[in-house]
């Protein structure tokens, strides 16, 4: 922060990490909603594939041949199969990336809590520089400016001796 600039208070960094918090619940709720009907697709689809394969190996009494229908279907079972796989791991992804918002956002929500023990506005600012910084919060916020990146702007990271080339 620069000469002249409005002081913040200890208040108002805890008010900006509870609203960064409540954010990121937010995305959250959204993602674990994303994710279960995601997930609800799969299980119906995992029901349908049990019950084709079923009906396949009752209407299967030798091998498979070229040429007797069966292959095709087959072929048909293994794409779907392959769909589910692949539908499989980008549920994955999406409950690592939910998880690592609510690590995030229980983060924002402890330095809020401990800002009250901050020796006022100025290391209340570091303390929350230091924590965009370490957990890479921007990223999370690809809308919103945080306030590492309102420090960098400025030109003003406090939390490494003003060097915001980063």
């Amino acid at each position: 922060m620069a000469e002249g600039d409005a002081e913040l208070t200890v208040a108002e960094f805890v008010e900006y990490c509870e609203t960064q918090a409540r954010l990121l619940w937010g995305q959250v709720e959204t993602m674990e909603d994303e994710i279960d009907d995601l997930l609800s697709d799969l299980d119906a689809e995992m029901a349908d594939l049990r019950e084709r394969l079923g009906e396949h190996t009752e209407t299967v009494e030798g091998p498979v041949t070229p040429g007797s229908g069966e292959g095709a279907d087959l072929d048909a079972i293994e794409d779907i199969e392959a769909d589910l796989e692949e539908r499989q791991t980008v549920a994955a992804a999406k409950q690592a990336r939910m998880s690592a918002f609510q690590d995030l956002a229980v983060g924002y929500t402890e330095l809020a809590a401990d800002l009250a023990d901050a020796d006022g506005g100025r290391a209340a600012l570091k303390r929350v520089l230091d924590f965009e910084k370490e957990h890479d919060a921007p990223a999370y916020f690809p809308e919103r400016q945080t306030v590492l990146e309102a420090a960098a702007e400025s030109g003003g990271d406090e939390s490494d001796g003003g060097d915001t080339a980063g």
